[in-house]
C-alpha cells in the first residue's frame, strides 16, 4: 500500500486554516511590541499615560495566546514531560499522542466551553467594558476568546488525532523529524 503524505480533504483544510491563523497572529506580536515601546516612550519622555493603550497590549497578548494555541499544538510546541516519550518509536509516539488527544485534550476543551458559556454570555448581556476610566469597552470580546480558544483547540485536536491515527495504521509516514527538545551539546 502506498503511503499518503496528505491528510484527507476537510481535515487538511482545517490544518491549513490553523497554519494561516498562527502565521497571521505572529504579526500581532510585532504590533504589540511596537505599541508597548510607544507606551514606555510616551510615559518616560513625555509624562503621558494612556489606559486604552496599555489595555490594547493586554488584549493583543490575549488574542495571540488564546488563538495561536491551536497552531502551537499543530507544531508540537506545548510543554510535555518526555522522559519516556522521546525514546519511543514513531508509532508508539502516535499512540500516546492519540490517547492524550482523545482522553485528555478533547474532554478538557469541552469542559472549558461548557464552564465558560455562562461567564461569557453574562459579559455579553451587559456589554462589559473596562473598569478603568479611559479603558477599552470590549471586555465582553476579550472573554469571548475563552470558548473560541477551546473550539480552535478542538478543531486542531481532530486534525492531530487523524494524523496520529493515519500514522498508526501505516497510511501516513511519521514526520521526517521528530521534535527532540533536548539541548545539543558541542
Amino acid at each position: 500500500m502506498a503511503q499518503s503524505r496528505e491528510l484527507p480533504g476537510f481535515i487538511a483544510c482545517l490544518d491549513r486554516a490553523s497554519e494561516w491563523l498562527g502565521r497571521s497572529l505572529s504579526w500581532l506580536v510585532l504590533v504589540m511590541m511596537l505599541i508597548q515601546f510607544l507606551i514606555v516612550v510616551l510615559r518616560y519622555a513625555f509624562n503621558f499615560n494612556s489606559i486604552a493603550m496599555q489595555e490594547s497590549v493586554m488584549y493583543m497578548h490575549a488574542v495571540v495566546f488564546m488563538l495561536a494555541a491551536a497552531w502551537t499544538l499543530k507544531h508540537d510546541g506545548h510543554v510535555r514531560v518526555d522522559i519516556f516519550y522521546r525514546a519511543m518509536t514513531p508509532k508508539h509516539k502516535a499512540l500516546v499522542d492519540l490517547c492524550g488527544t482523545l482522553f485528555l485534550l478533547l474532554p478538557v476543551m469541552v469542559f472549558v466551553i461548557l464552564s465558560s458559556t455562562g461567564y461569557v454570555s453574562k459579559s455579553w448581556r451587559i456589554f462589559e467594558g473596562s473598569p478603568d476610566a479611559g479603558g477599552i469597552h470590549g471586555v465582553f470580546l476579550l472573554k469571548t476568546l475563552i470558548p473560541l480558544f477551546a473550539v480552535l483547540m478542538i478543531l486542531q485536536a481532530l486534525v492531530e488525532a487523524s494524523r496520529h491515527f493515519l500514522i498508526l495504521t501505516g497510511r501516513m509516514p511519521p514526520p521526517a523529524h521528530q521534535h527532540d527538545h533536548t539541548e545539543e551539546r558541542l
